[in-house]
């Protein structure tokens, strides 16, 4: 019998709300959000924050030209700021397909967002200087995807100003959740979450506070990792990534979470760059 194919999770960048480079962020690091998966040959790419930049120089490293899908869970900056320095992007060979969930609510386009996001008086070249074919497809958070043959990519509108899209990628008979920028209900887990994620192998996971953190930031459309804790215990899942870590919490204080989260659900992680995860 042949082997299964490989269902990898690799971490690219792991904060929130700007890059934080420094002594005090070198364990965990201070990249913001991006987070690859390879399903077997097939690579599908979680956000566009400076983590990708890194990303985009393995990519060029490699014997065959990129052929992608990236799904955001949202345009806010800290989330494509990486996207103009993706350098697979640059050459002709690439093919890239992008998918958004959120916009299309608002009557708008992920490519006309992009477009807007490269020109002056934010970027000195436009998206057209890109020589990669791109696509960009936009989507109603609740449908389902079709990205990858023998994968299904499942999604979900979540709570952020301006709305973002959380998504499960089955494969292989193993699945990956990934919800960043949520503000929880107070009042528990929302049950539409809950069957998100349900006896997932890893849920990646909004955790910008704490819970005792929180009721400062309330509207600000953030978790904290507790949070993410009482959903993965109310959907069955054994383990929890903590994710979109707050740009002013060090390696020390992550290392204090971390301690935390392994008593509160044992084998849970705080996500750090570099990381990878084999399902």
């Amino acid at each position: 019998m042949s082997a299964p194919p490989r269902f990898a999770v690799r971490f690219w960048g792991v904060r929130g709300t700007v890059p934080v480079p420094g002594a005090a962020t070198l364990r965990y690091g201070g990249n913001t959000a991006c987070v690859e998966l390879r399903l077997g040959g097939s690579r599908v790419i979680l956000d566009m924050g400076t983590g990708i930049r890194a990303l985009g120089l393995a990519c060029l490293g490699e014997a065959e030209p990129l052929h992608s899908h990236i799904l955001l869970s949202h345009t806010h900056v800290d989330h494509i700021n990486g996207f103009a320095f993706f350098k697979p992007a640059y050459r002709a060979e690439s093919h890239i397909e992008l998918w958004n969930g959120h916009l299309a609510r608002q009557g708008r386009r992920l490519g006309d967002v992009l477009a807007s996001f490269m020109q002056t008086p934010f970027f000195p070249v436009p998206l057209d200087i890109m020589h990669a074919t791109m696509r960009f497809h936009d989507f109603d958070a609740g449908e389902e995807l079709a990205l990858v043959e023998g994968a299904t990519t499942r999604t979900a509108a979540l709570n952020h100003p301006g709305g973002a899209t959380a998504y499960r990628v089955d494969f292989a008979g193993h699945a990956v959740c990934y919800l960043t920028d949520h503000e929880h209900d107070p009042d528990g887990p929302d049950a539409r979450l809950v069957e998100l994620v349900r006896g997932a192998d890893l849920v990646i996971y909004d955790s910008t506070y704490t819970d005792a953190e929180y009721p400062s930031f309330r509207g600000w459309g953030h978790s904290t990792w507790q949070e993410g804790v009482r959903l993965c215990r109310a959907a069955g899942v054994a383990r929890l990534a903590t994710f979109h870590h707050d740009p002013c919490r060090d390696d020390a204080a992550l290392d204090r979470i971390a301690e935390e989260l392994e008593r509160a659900l044992p084998g849970s992680l705080v996500a750090r760059e570099g990381l990878e995860i084999v399902l």
